[in-house]
This record gives C-alpha cells, structure tokens and sequence, in this order.
C-alpha cells in the first residue's frame, strides 16, 4: 500500500489489536506490530558493481609507496601532488572530489585488499565467484539470493502479497543481477526507467499436469509477479522525491541512483538495488598519454564519486541517510606494474568503498605492499576475504542471526567493523519528550492535525478502529528531529472513536480522537 493517500489506497488491514477498557493493550500491540524490528526492515542496501577488473591503485593511493609506485608504473601514475589526501598514507584520484568530501564527512570507508584465495583472473569465473559468494564452481545460487531464500520462502510462487507487495531487489538496467539468484527464481526485478513501466500481455493460463502446462505456468506467474511489480515501482516513483542539485543528467550512474532515491522515499520496500557501470577492463590507453590525470580510467572513477556524492547528499536532504548504505566492488583488481600500453593487465585483490552515514568511517585493512622488484604478473595479494565483507554487512545492516549467514557462505565467516555510525537505541536514536502525541481539533468533523515530537526517527503510524483494528497506515518514513505535524483528511470516516498508533524503534504510543 502506497504512503501518499489515507484511506483510498485499497483493502484494509485485517490486524486485530485486543481491545482494553479506555484505551489498548500496549504490549499486546508490540507482539502483534513490532516482532520485527523496523531498523532492520527499512535498511536498504546498494551494491555498485564496477564491471570489468577495477584497477584499485589508480583509485585509492598508498602515498607511503609512492616512489615504489613510480618503478612500477612510470608510463601512467598520476602525480603525486594531484592525489586527493583521505589520511597520511592514503589518498584518491584526483577526480574523486566527491569521494573524498564524503570520506571528510564520516560518510564513506575504504576496505583494503579485498578479494578471495587463489583467484581467477577470468572475468566470467571471478565474476560468478563475486556474484554466488562461493568458490565452488557448481553454485549457481547468488549470495543474497540464498539469504532472500532462507527468509521469504515459496518465492516467486506466493509472491508479491499483502505483506511483501514490492520487489525485494531492482536491478538498474535490462538484466536480473545473479547476487539475486535463488533455487527457483529470481528475486531481483529489472528496471531501466521507473517512470516508464508498462505492463506485459498475460493470457490466462490452465496447467494441464504436463511439463509444458507446467512450464507456461510457471512463465505466467513471472509475467504477473513483473507486472504487479512495475505498477508498486511506479507508484512510489511518482510519490517520491528528489531534493540534490549535485545530480549531472549526462552522468548515467548519476540518473540511476536519482531513481533510487525517488522509489525509496516513495516508501517503496525494496531491501536491495544493485547498479552496474561498464569498461573497468583498461589494458590499454587506461590514462591520456599528454596528463595522467585524465584518460578512461579517470572518467569512469569521476562518474561513480560524483553520482556517489549527489545521491549521498540527496538522502541527506530527504532524511534518509541512516536507511542507506552502499558497497561498490569489481571482479578482481590490476597487477601492480601497467604494461606497455599504458594500461594494466587483470589482477587479484583491489580496495571497496562503503558509504553511508551508518559506517565506520576510515580506513580498514592496511595499505597493499609495492615492492621496488615484483614477479611478473603480480597483483596484490587478499587481505580481507570478500565473503566476510557479505556477512558483515548482513549482520551488521540487516541484523541477520549469525547462525543463518554461516550457512549461507563455505567458509568460516570472521566479522568486520563496518557498520557503527548508527545505534538503535532509546537513548541515543531517539529521546523523545514527556508531551504527548496530539491530534487537534478534537472532534474532528473533515480535517486535523496531527503533532508529536521527534529526535529523528523512522515512524509508521497507523489508523486503528475502536475494535481494535488496524484500518490503513497513514504514515511510513523518516520524521525529522523536532515537531512533526500533519494534517489528515478524516470526511471519509464514519462518526466515531478512532485512534493513531505512533510506532518507531524507540518508542509507541496511541492517542485517541472522535470524529463527528
């Protein structure tokens, strides 16, 4: 059900609430309401996928090798003055200023020497080793495909539904993202444009116990599930809101991740979106012969760190930053030395950036090591397993048991500290004051406001009968810090007693009003 309307968005809930004299049972509402914690359910994930083998030490510098760096790669390393400083030993291109004011802020991270053992420096292997979390070559089920699995069985059969009406993950683009691989289906949608959805012919299909029957079957629920789907992306697409001016309309990446913004504050409850930027496969010409600084390579790192920046701010704008974080990661990264045509040749680790404002920021992981003499073809060695960066993140972002995400992966898991800029608890999400929640004019005959105080925090709130009934939900998005007021149309309403139900991680409330 979309946020934009009160009572015309459709059926209403069937969650019934016991009733209690004078008022509702308040722990009987949080066993039926908040089993599920809100600061887990709204999290949001986005996944950058650089394609083609991205050349980590043209993006994020060990200033304290630099003269080893020159030995290695005179035909191509950017100057040393040019190179934006993060800390005393680590800096980026200079085209990433986007990037690095984010790193100022607290808001992103770099994961150094992030890959996985004995690698495979195929793009197709190393990239279906990424994709499906595992070094077994006959895993075919995506990483987060087997955790959507493990927690939304019978999928794609029994969805979407009345509980889980929007697609669990978007690919931007034509293609299904194979992270998103489960054993029977795929539980990403893909999407170019949200703005653009249009539905597919369906005719009615009768199986008729054959495997052909089976089969249209089968393709039939895809078509419905796709389009069910497109008119929910739809929805909160025109719901939503876009609020940065920093977006470049000529960046694609740019315009992707504008998209992604308007469908996540349309209230869309998508848990995942992965996005793709093409040509990372520089063996040639990766820098312009005449400036170091620029050439493809240069490009492609400006597109990610100012469309990074843009949407980074455009949260920010919208209140969302503490629902979002982001991973960008390639296949494997470049050998240490370039070669002779001023380009470099496939690698094996490379660094991660994560961004978000519920990060630990820094540095994690120390700077790779470039010796003045190197074997030849040599890359840089693992530091950090990727697959420990997944589990991390499903931990840490999607509050997953740690049971459950051993085994979703073959190896031991060992946790990072990636995530800790945020907390979920009373005391330092949200505070909130010893006045009331209150609606006004109470009775109400056509319209009224509703107010209450907020520190920052995501709310639903909810229209509930004198039965106890849950009507329709009236409100699901992130409440700013301070006074929050709102006016609902309430002419619909039969004359009677009626009541909002306040609900975020931190706090519940119910207040009562008559309508006449």
């Amino acid at each position: 059900m979309k946020r934009r309307a009160f009572l015309k968005n459709g059926a209403l809930a069937s969650i019934s609430l016991p009733f209690v004299q004078n008022g509702f049972s308040m722990q009987a509402i949080a066993k039926e309401l908040f089993s599920v914690p809100k600061s887990a359910e709204d999290k949001v994930l986005v996944l950058i996928r650089m394609n083609g083998g991205n050349d980590g030490l043209n993006m994020v510098f060990p200033r304290d090798q630099y003269a080893e760096l020159v030995v290695q790669r005179a035909n191509m390393l950017v100057p040393e003055n040019s190179i934006l400083p993060l800390t005393n030993t680590v800096g980026l291109h200079p085209k990433m200023t986007g990037m690095q004011t984010l790193f100022n802020e607290g808001k992103l991270s770099i994961i150094q020497n992030v890959g996985y053992p004995e690698p495979n420096r195929s793009h197709f292997r190393s990239m279906d080793i990424w994709t499906t979390g595992s070094l077994d070559i006959n895993q075919t089920s995506g990483w987060l495909g087997r955790y959507f699995e493990s927690t939304y069985p019978n999928f794609p059969d029994a969805y979407p539904n009345v509980d889980y009406p929007d697609p669990f993950a978007i690919s931007m683009g034509s293609e299904v993202s194979a992270t998103c691989q489960g054993l029977v289906g795929n539980f990403s949608h893909a999407l170019s444009d949200p703005f653009s959805s249009s539905s597919l012919p369906l005719t009615p299909v009768v199986n008729d116990g054959t495997y052909y029957g089976s089969q249209i079957e089968y393709i039939s629920t895809l078509i419905n599930q796709t389009n069910e789907y497109g008119q929910q992306i739809n929805s909160a697409a025109v719901a939503g809101n876009s609020l940065s001016n920093l977006y470049d309309p000529q960046n694609p990446l740019a315009v992707q991740l504008k998209y992604v913004a308007q469908m996540i504050s349309g209230g869309l409850k998508t848990k995942v979106y992965i996005l793709n930027v093409n040509g990372f496969d520089t063996h040639d010409a990766q820098v312009d012969a005449l400036d170091f600084k620029e050439g493809v390579h240069a490009n492609l790192l400006q597109r990610i760190s100012d469309a990074v920046r843009a949407f980074q701010h455009d949260l920010q704008l919208l209140g969302l930053e503490q629902r979002v974080a982001g991973l960008t990661f390639s296949e494997f990264g470049r050998q240490i030395a370039s070669n002779g045509s001023m380009g470099t040749d496939h690698g094996d680790a490379a660094p991660l950036i994560l961004f978000g404002s519920c990060i630990s920021s820094g540095i994690i992981g120390t700077n790779p090591q470039i010796p003045n003499q190197i074997n030849s073809q040599a890359g840089i060695p693992m530091e950090i397993d990727f697959r420990d960066v997944y589990a991390s993140l499903l931990k840490d972002w999607f509050e997953v048991d740690p049971n459950q995400i051993q085994g979703l992966f073959e190896q031991n898991i060992s946790y990072l500290d990636l995530l800790q800029g945020c907390t979920n608890s009373i005391t330092q999400q949200e505070t909130f004051s010893a006045q009331k929640a209150l609606v006004f004019p109470n009775p109400s005959l056509s319209k009224h406001q509703l107010r209450f105080n907020s520190a920052g925090a995501h709310y639903e709130i909810f229209l509930v009968d004198q039965q106890g009934k849950v009507m329709a939900k009236v409100l699901d998005s992130f409440v700013q810090a301070g006074v929050f007021n709102q006016s609902f149309e309430v002419s619909l309403l039969p004359q009677g007693s009626y009541y909002y139900l306040l609900k975020s991680a931190a706090h519940q409330e119910l207040v009562a009003f008559q309508k006449i």
